[in-house]
């Protein structure tokens, strides 16, 4: 984007931000990357099943993320601004990706997660653009940290 944030995107990407910071969700998302690591849909079903605690404390980071993209892909957030200080969401798609094609086949819902997914693409070539390599790098650095948990 080439326009400065206008009050409004400013004043709602802080409202964002004030949501990440309650209680239960910084809990869900602490505990999402220590614990979220499933190989496969199956075993994303066995770590967090629907009705347990740890299916609401990942349905949370899901919703949260989806809500946050949404707002940017339809526009009432500036790009610019939600990519310069909210990485998180892609580190969640990068966890997930690989499950949400069994997930939507399985919920026969194709928008599951997509504006997760579709700010995702974006934030990628924004970063590539402005940063060539720090995908790769930060990916990589995930492989290891689940290589790591997977020793442990």
């Amino acid at each position: 984007m080439d326009t400065k944030p206008t009050y409004e995107q400013a004043r709602l990407h802080l409202q964002l931000y004030d949501l990440r910071r309650e209680a239960r969700l910084r809990q869900a998302r602490d505990w999402f990357f220590k614990n979220y690591h499933p190989a496969t849909w199956d075993e994303a079903m066995r770590i967090a099943p629907p009705g347990s605690e740890a299916g609401t404390l990942s349905s949370m980071v899901f919703g949260y993320w989806e809500q946050a993209c949404a707002l940017l892909n339809y526009g009432l957030l500036h790009e610019d601004l939600f990519f310069e200080t909210s990485g998180e969401f892609f580190g969640v798609w990068e966890q997930v990706k690989h499950l949400i094609p069994t997930a939507r086949e399985q919920f026969v819902y194709k928008q599951l997660f997509a504006n997760v997914e579709k700010a995702a693409k974006r934030y990628e070539a924004w970063m590539e653009r402005r940063s060539p390599g720090h995908i790769a790098a930060m990916r990589k650095f995930m492989q290891q940290m689940n290589d790591q948990r997977k020793a442990a």
